[in-house]
């Protein structure tokens, strides 16, 4: 789940041409290429989605229907799963980065629930998995490969053993921060209070690297992302960001810290959030969020229950058009900037607050990015690589870093109050 922030852009990247209309077929290559090699996304929020709107009853809900049609509409059901060619997902287990402390970690533990319970109630659909070779056999058995982030470093209330035990509960990486900066590392937007990492942050990095943990740096501040580079001896992903050189957003990463992922064998998933794909929709939000706070409005602005003034706001401001061609251009940017061997897709599905981009409303929209970037002469490899080998390639790399630190044991630190 991704807060909104009202930091308008102040330059955009010369767009490349804008990509085939929605109505037009998927080519038959794309879709052999996505059976061959199906998407692997970095970030979906549907479980938090389940909690707030749905109680978290998971066996009541029915998502093999169309979920978009629901009382609370989202962007993720198996239909549009399959549709999409998706074969492994991270589920992001976020908790708001105001809940802090032992209650952090009950909600944290609560969330997993759902994932699992999510992969036992639709056991034909989804598999559980913690490596490479899970999600490789879950794909071979037509299942899509359930793995778990969590989303914020304030989630183990300053704890080792918290993360070693979500690690055993499944998680396959933590974003080092959400929207607050923590007292071991700061975040892209708030104020700093560790300088980057401080020691127990680089401890942090360390006993993740050593239990096999990956360590996302989205919503990091540049500052934490260097440091993090600085002290990673396994490579780091960015589960859903973007290219801070298209649209200036503080949560988007700039060219340098993108060529250092690269070069450290890393891999940037691509976010398809407007605010952090387009200047122009990201300044158009930034007023209309100005616009909601000067009427006192409050709740949810983009949903089913916005409230009137703003649909009228919205009627007289016309929001900007997003597409799947503006997410190709940052796919390729990160892939100029950082290879392509560097770039993956981080959705950020059911996290995104209002609607998607143009023909990615859903994760049934993977396709259409593939044939756009097939259109300005991607290769069947470097697609391949972009739907899972480049995140596959770090989830070995890291395995194989804690498999070197088998006999390393594990630090028994707590963050000094």
């Amino acid at each position: 789940m991704i807060a909104l922030f009202l930091a308008q852009a102040a330059a955009a990247a010369t767009p490349a041409p804008v990509s085939s209309p929605v109505s037009t077929p998927v080519p038959a290559r794309i879709e052999r290429l996505l059976e061959r090699t199906p998407v692997i996304d970095g970030h979906n929020d549907l479980p938090w989605e389940i909690r707030q709107n749905y109680e978290a009853k998971v066996e009541k809900l029915d998502l093999r229907q169309d979920s978009s049609r629901w009382s609370y509409p989202l962007q993720t059901d198996i239909a549009r799963l399959r549709r999409g060619h998706v074969g492994g997902q991270f589920w992001s287990v976020y908790i708001p980065a105001s809940v802090t402390g032992p209650r952090a970690v009950e909600m944290t533990l609560e969330e997993i629930d759902i994932v699992r319970r999510m992969a036992a109630a639709y056991p034909d659909t989804f598999a559980l998995a913690t490596t490479a070779t899970d999600v490789r056999r879950a794909q071979k058995a037509g299942r899509i490969a359930s793995l778990i982030g969590v989303e914020g470093g304030h989630q183990i209330d300053k704890r080792l053993s918290v993360l070693r035990q979500y690690k055993a509960l499944g998680v396959g990486y933590m974003t080092l921060t959400h929207g607050k900066s923590l007292e071991w590392a700061d975040s892209s937007t708030d104020a700093p209070r560790a300088g980057g990492l401080n020691a127990f942050g680089r401890q942090v990095v360390a006993e993740m690297n050593r239990i096999g943990m990956i360590v996302d740096v989205s919503h990091v501040a540049d500052s934490t992302m260097a440091a993090v580079l600085d002290v990673s001896t396994a490579p780091v992903m960015a589960s859903h960001s973007s290219a801070r050189a298209i649209a200036d957003a503080p949560r988007n990463i700039p060219d340098a810290l993108l060529k250092r992922i690269g070069d450290a064998g890393g891999v940037v998933m691509v976010n398809f959030y407007p605010s952090f794909v387009s200047a122009r929709w990201r300044a158009w939000d930034g007023e209309r969020t100005a616009f909601a706070k000067s009427r006192g409005l409050a709740g949810d602005l983009y949903g089913p229950g916005a409230p009137v003034p703003l649909a009228k706001w919205d009627a007289e401001h016309p929001e900007p058009a997003v597409t799947v061609g503006d997410v190709a251009d940052h796919i390729e940017h990160v892939a100029r900037v950082a290879g392509r061997g560097a770039v993956g897709l981080g959705g950020d599905f059911d996290g995104i607050s209002g609607t998607g981009p143009v023909g990615l409303k859903g994760v049934d929209g993977y396709p259409r990015i593939f044939a756009e970037l097939a259109r300005r002469g991607w290769s069947d490899a470097d697609l391949s690589a972009l739907a899972q080998g480049n995140i596959l390639r770090v989830m070995e790399r890291v395995e194989a870093v804690a498999a070197a630190s088998a006999g390393t044991p594990p630090v028994d630190a707590t963050a000094p109050d």
